[in-house]
């Protein structure tokens, strides 16, 4: 029995042997994996590197293009400047700038009737002012027989008003 017990009392001491030694091993293990996850987070990871170098390329890119954008977007303002100005430019005549223009026309009439008077008065011969439609008139070449029915127009017109000037004028431009 001794040699039962012994043997007993040998296999109980190898498996505690065992037991420590794999406790010491899972220690060991877990000193290993522990050291090498410290390294690990001492250096910068290979993912967390190239994500930055992506970053940065994506960087660039977008800063061309922004650029480029930029540029596209200036041309495009500017063009919508000229387009906006040649407006203003050939916009139609409103009603109040007629009436505006019309009220200066009829001022400097006037102003012009009062000069050729005082130069008569004065008894200076000044020429006729031309009216609108007779500055057309002799823009156009007119043949030999409308030129003897305009010089009797205007003889039986040059003594006359402005206005009887004006209706000559326009029923000259109709015919």
């Amino acid at each position: 029995m001794s040699d039962e017990k012994s043997s007993v009392s040998d296999k109980a001491g190898e498996i505690a042997k065992n037991i420590w030694l794999a406790g010491v091993g899972a220690y060991g293990k877990a000193v290993e994996d522990a050291q090498g996850r410290l390294e690990k987070a001492m250096e910068p990871p290979k993912l967390f590197k190239d994500l930055v170098k992506a970053g940065a390329a994506l960087e660039e890119d977008a800063r061309e293009a922004l650029s480029s954008t930029s540029s596209a977007r200036q041309s495009v303002e500017e063009r919508i400047a000229r387009v906006r100005d040649n407006f203003h430019l050939q916009r139609p005549a409103r009603i109040e700038d007629l009436i505006a223009l019309t009220k200066q026309v009829e001022q400097l009439s006037r102003k012009v009737d009062a000069l050729a008077k005082a130069v008569d008065e004065q008894g200076q011969k000044v020429p006729k002012r031309a009216t609108a439609g007779s500055s057309r008139a002799k823009k156009k070449p007119a043949s030999k027989k409308k030129a003897a029915g305009k010089s009797a127009a205007k003889t039986s017109t040059a003594g006359s008003s402005p206005a009887k000037r004006r209706t000559a004028a326009a029923s000259k431009r109709r015919s």
